[in-house]
């Protein structure tokens, strides 16, 4: 199958959304969130995020952070966007956090800033939300798995994991 978009997902109640070309530009790039009252803010979220993901794209979501003060409700958004790509056909890979900081060039346990810089340095992509951030990452992620893409010998590390748990 050619994929004609590749999609970064870091599900939260600011969820960061980046879709690359196959050459790796920035097609679109957003931070979606809802306003109300849970569980409606959660589906509209949800619905909001599954909109913005096309029948075409090939998609990386950020996996489950164990350590959340919100782990019920982050797990909610999480997995009902999930269960809309599943419901979709569309396909996935999740991304443990840790390999999502590791692939932009940092360590595992790295804070949201060094993040941001090594995805600076890396690909000169910035903006002010780290959920975006982290979405940019996870869609050269997803790139990387379909396409040729240069890798470094941690990207390449990443990569192999992920797949690897795939199957």
């Amino acid at each position: 199958m050619k994929f004609e978009r590749f999609v970064g997902i870091d599900p939260s109640l600011r969820t960061g959304f980046v879709a690359l070309s196959p050459y790796g530009e920035v097609i679109e790039m957003q931070e979606i969130e809802r306003d109300g009252d849970d569980p409606a803010r959660m589906s509209n979220l949800i619905q909001a995020v599954s909109e913005s993901v096309l029948d075409c794209d090939f998609v990386a979501i950020e996996g489950f952070g164990y350590a959340s003060q919100r782990g019920f409700l982050l797990g909610g958004i999480g997995w009902g966007i999930r269960i809309e790509l599943y419901r979709r056909g569309i396909p996935y890979v999740d991304v443990a956090p840790s390999l999502v900081k590791k692939f932009a060039g940092a360590k595992g346990n790295a804070n949201k800033e060094k993040v941001v810089l090594e995805v600076y340095k890396r690909w000169g992509f910035e903006n002010n939300s780290n959920n975006v951030i982290d979405a940019f990452v996870l869609a050269q992620i997803a790139r990387a798995a379909k396409t040729e893409t240069k890798l470094i010998q941690a990207q390449k590390e990443v990569l192999n994991k992920i797949l690897k748990e795939r199957k």
